[in-house]
């Protein structure tokens, strides 16, 4: 199987996923072969979404530091990430009905395009923000293996906590006070594995969480469902 030529993971019994960036083509291909039997496609239709534009009250970098410094510890922790994405492993959290990790008030939306003080324009917002309290618990919202976690604050992200749901499905954690599992550590859906926290570029304590699908950064928000039922 591929999408627009990119070979797609099947599972022993031909499952699998597959997921869409925010700014993805409004079209895309799919296409699978059985047994040395004709190639099928499939053509898909990406519907687009209208998306927010929020101000964050802090500066796009830590203050105080050198553009310089800045770039030089990015490069590092980004190389951090890039290798923990990178990692291929054994999980079948991708198949669950995620769960959110936190229960609050949603104080940030996926997809939202952002500026910082200054009015200088970020990147799009990556994730969904829960406003919780500063040490509150946060659970995994599906089983998976630990791929990262950071052992001293990152610049933007703070302590950061990624866990690999297998099939190329990876879920990160931003802001944490504190972590409370480990790189190699396999976690079930509903584990406690970190506190919220303010770390990083944040302006109060709340839980940043990310997925995304390969190179494909998805809303969390369409995984877990509405936050709470109505």
């Amino acid at each position: 199987m591929t999408l627009d030529g990119g070979q797609v993971t099947l599972s022993p019994s031909g499952d699998f996923f597959l997921g869409f960036d925010r700014d993805a083509k409004p079209e895309a291909r799919l296409a699978w072969q059985v047994a040395g039997g004709p190639v099928v496609t499939h053509d898909l239709t990406i519907a687009p979404r209208a998306w927010h534009i929020e101000h964050v009250d802090a500066p796009f970098h830590p203050p105080a530091m050198p553009d310089e410094e800045f770039a030089r510890l990015r490069a590092a922790e980004m190389a951090q990430i890039n290798a923990a994405r990178a990692r291929n492993v054994a999980s079948d959290g991708w198949r669950q009905a995620f769960q959110w990790p936190g229960r609050g008030r949603i104080s940030g939306l996926f997809g939202s395009q952002r500026t910082y003080q200054g009015g200088i324009a970020g990147s799009y917002h990556s994730g969904t923000d829960i406003a919780l309290a500063a040490g509150a618990p946060y659970a995994a919202p599906a089983d998976g293996v630990v791929v990262l976690a950071a052992d001293h604050p990152f610049t933007l992200e703070g302590n950061l906590l990624m866990v690999d749901h297998g099939m190329g499905l990876t879920s990160a954690f931003l802001h944490s006070s504190s972590l409370l599992v480990q790189v190699g550590d396999r976690v079930t859906q509903g584990q406690p594995i970190g506190r919220v926290g303010m770390t990083g570029r944040a302006t109060g304590p709340h839980l940043h969480w990310s997925l995304r699908w390969r190179e494909a950064r998805l809303d969390p928000m369409l995984m877990a469902g509405p936050m709470f039922a109505t």
